[in-house]
């Protein structure tokens, strides 16, 4: 399998380091991953920001460094419940098509895509079919790019793995494939054999997967009255290095491969992070990261 790192990691949306879309580049190769994936938006791969001259500039830092460009990690909600008569859909297809180009431009076959949120008001099947629909076109429009979309579990429509399953069946695009993560089913309660045999499951659909590690914080709400607490649900998540958290990526990396998967593993720090935002604390979790995958996956 190999290893990549999320832009998002380095590009200070937490109060984290941030570093230039061509330093981050630099530094990737610098720790010793093989690939990246490129966030597309500011202040890193915007499409807005890519006219032909950056677009030379970041291809010659991916060459520099030695690293491949895995995926453009595109940032979309498929069926937002606001504004009716606002084409939303065909804007965020057009933005997945420029990031499709993007991809193209720098040796990518993937572009990342979230589905939809629900919302409390909102016709959850006309959700749904909104975001086939959106799914379809977007495959459509990356497909003479040789381009693959990854359809990540990680907003709700489809977050659980039956359901991204049954979203992918019935998009039924050959180029639409799962960006498969294991935090989206932990945080659902499965681990172990479960977490194994999910990972199975979804390997033949997967085409890339994103790690990320988390502790649970149980919270509680103090009753004066009762000189005692009431459990509050649900817990606080907070993310800490790979390896130091409660995701079982054992049992989740062992079902993948049972299942075939040999692609792209990726890691993010994509929240605040224990230890902090500090440069060094961000290479450290890099590193750790690299250091315990190998340990795990041997």
């Amino acid at each position: 399998m190999k290893t990549a790192i999320h832009s998002v990691s380095y590009a200070g949306f937490w109060g984290q380091a941030r570093l230039t879309l061509e330093e981050f580049i630099a530094h990737a190769g610098h720790l010793g991953y093989d690939g990246v994936s490129l966030a597309a938006k500011r202040p890193h791969a915007s499409p807005l920001d890519m006219d032909a001259k950056r677009v030379a500039k970041v291809g010659k830092a991916l060459s520099r460094a030695r690293v491949e460009c895995q995926s453009i990690a595109a940032y979309t909600d498929f069926a937002p419940s606001r504004a009716p008569g606002i084409p939303f859909d065909e804007m965020q297809v057009a933005y997945v098509e420029s990031c499709g180009k993007l991809a193209r431009a720098w040796g990518a076959k993937t572009v990342r895509v979230f589905t939809a949120y629900e919302h409390g008001t909102q016709d959850i099947r006309g959700a749904w079919a909104a975001t086939v629909s959106a799914l379809r076109a977007c495959s459509e429009k990356l497909s003479p790019l040789g381009v693959t979309l990854a359809v990540q579990n990680h907003h709700d429509i489809g977050v659980a793995t039956e359901a991204l399953a049954e979203l992918l069946a019935e998009v039924d695009r050959p180029n639409c494939k799962a960006g498969f993560d294991a935090w989206s089913p932990a945080l659902q309660g499965l681990s172990g054999r479960e977490l194994h045999d999910v990972a199975k499951r979804m390997a033949p659909l997967t085409i890339q997967t994103i790690v990320a590690d988390y502790i649970r914080l149980p919270r509680f709400n103090y009753l004066p009255g009762l000189t005692n607490y009431q459990r509050v649900e649900p817990d606080l998540v907070m993310a800490v290095p790979f390896g130091e958290g409660f995701i079982d990526y054992p049992s989740f990396f062992r079902g993948l491969r049972e299942g075939g998967y040999d692609g792209w593993v990726m890691y993010e720090m994509c929240e605040k992070l224990r230890g902090g935002g500090s440069m060094e604390n961000l290479d450290r979790c890099a590193r750790t990261f690299l250091s315990h995958l190998k340990k795990i996956t041997a």
